[in-house]
């Protein structure tokens, strides 16, 4: 059931894109003909200062029909008689209607969620680096370089390439114990260890609770239950995942003391790690369900932070889809609607978010996903229509609105096919048992 969530996802971003070609169109004076929520055949529909809003039996689409989409018609109320610049915004309103949602989501997010806050670990050290020699450790958080704060894995990297060769003061945090240590990054590393000789993980702040125990599992044995908060392990606290699984495996085949919160009280309890084997992380038989913990944002950074989300989220869709174009990513990788609703089913399954926020992440990513596919300049989408104008603009003159309306039909009987083609895959998918986040 949860995967028919995305049903009403779709049916908004496909009105907030289709409201962008309506409003363009007031604007211009082009003529609205129908607004229609759903693909044809129409349930009903009723008329409003000339414009036919109908409801249609397809939930799964929308559009606007404007006079002079056909190519035929020419009055002053057209779309063919209006100036190019007005007809390029026309065609391109959908699209920034659909980046300006993402961001008021992206917004919405910010400000009544907060901020994750990001740990970086140290999770391996080279034996005689720059690191181990500084007195690093599996599982010391890095929390400051030179004296200021470092919030990720690139900025790490960064400001040690920058002190190649002289001291960096760097300071970890083991437990509840801050650390000063001073490390030299190596001017010419062997391959493969990187200046200081370490690698390291980030992972967001999270409380963890104890979802499920396997009967006669070390976990089990020690008396743990599901519900149980973790507070510590191993004399460290527990504030997110990444340090529960490093000090886990750092106690492969030793005891090792875990301190739980169950009603309101501290428990502590002794557990036989078992014995690593081919390097994994050892099982303790219990599943933990991690809730992030955010902070807030201050009213002046919330449209600086959604923006700076928002154009993350740009980036990195542009980047996929040309590793798709290059073949550099699978065509097994697109998806459809049904496809959309497997997504969203597994994401609210395994998502440390709350439900509202795991939907709304979904919903600016598909806005965006919309908007860019939509400004492909292929035949039929609204970059296709685009292109012709800018043709046009190169030209100097139009290209015969017929033969551009045949170009823009055959386009469209393309997109059909492959959209009933993703279809089947999408289906293939699900009657397989293969999952989208692999």
């Amino acid at each position: 059931m949860q995967a028919l969530t995305i049903v009403p996802i779709l049916a908004v971003l496909i009105l907030v894109h289709e409201l962008g070609h309506f409003l363009a169109a007031r604007l211009f004076g082009i003529r609205v003909l129908e607004f229609g929520i759903g693909l044809p055949p129409r349930l009903f529909g009723m008329r409003r200062g000339g414009v036919l809003y109908s409801i249609n039996a397809i939930p799964l689409g929308g559009f606007v029909r404007v006079v002079g989409e056909d190519s035929h018609t020419l009055g002053p109320d057209s779309l063919q008689t209006k100036p190019r610049w007005q007809r390029a915004v026309f065609f391109g309103a959908g699209a920034f209607m659909n980046l300006l949602l993402a961001f008021v989501i992206m917004m919405t997010l910010v400000g009544f969620r907060g901020e994750p806050q990001f740990h970086l670990y140290v999770a391996e050290v080279v034996p005689d680096s720059p690191a181990a020699r500084a007195g690093w450790q599996p599982a010391d958080r890095i929390v400051a370089l030179d004296g200021k704060p470092v919030r990720d894995a690139s900025e790490l990297v960064e400001r040690t390439e920058r002190a190649a060769g002289r001291p960096l003061h760097v300071t970890l945090l083991r437990g509840d114990e801050r650390i000063d240590t001073t490390v030299v990054p190596r001017e010419n590393p062997p391959p493969g260890q990187g200046r200081t000789g370490i690698r390291v993980v980030i992972e967001p702040a999270a409380r963890l609770t104890v979802a499920t125990v396997q009967p006669g599992s070390p976990a089990d044995l020690a008396g743990l239950r599901p519900g149980d908060r973790l507070v510590r392990v191993a004399g460290y606290p527990a504030e997110d995942a990444a340090v529960y699984f490093l000090l886990i495996q750092q106690h492969a085949g030793k005891a090792i003391e875990i301190t739980v919160e169950r009603d309101r009280q501290l428990l502590t309890v002794t557990i036989h790690v078992p014995p690593s084997t081919s390097g994994e992380t050892p099982n303790l038989g219990m599943t933990l369900r991690p809730t992030l913990v955010t902070a807030p944002v201050p009213l002046w950074r919330i449209p600086l932070e959604a923006a700076r989300q928002t154009a993350i989220m740009v980036i990195q869709m542009v980047q996929g889809l040309a590793m798709l174009l290059r073949g550099e990513a699978s065509l097994s990788d697109l998806a459809g609607p049904i496809g959309m609703g497997q997504l969203t089913s597994e994401l609210l399954a395994i998502s440390p978010e709350p439900a509202w926020v795991t939907l709304g992440h979904l919903a600016a990513l598909l806005s965006i996903n919309l908007a860019i596919l939509n400004l492909i300049p292929f035949p039929a989408l609204d970059g296709g229509r685009l292109f012709f104008v800018l043709i046009e603009a190169i030209r100097g003159r139009r290209i015969s609105p017929e033969k551009e309306g045949l170009i823009h039909l055959i386009g469209f009987a393309i997109l059909l096919t492959l959209m009933f083609i993703i279809a089947f895959a999408d289906i293939g998918r699900l009657l397989s048992g293969e999952s989208l986040l692999r």
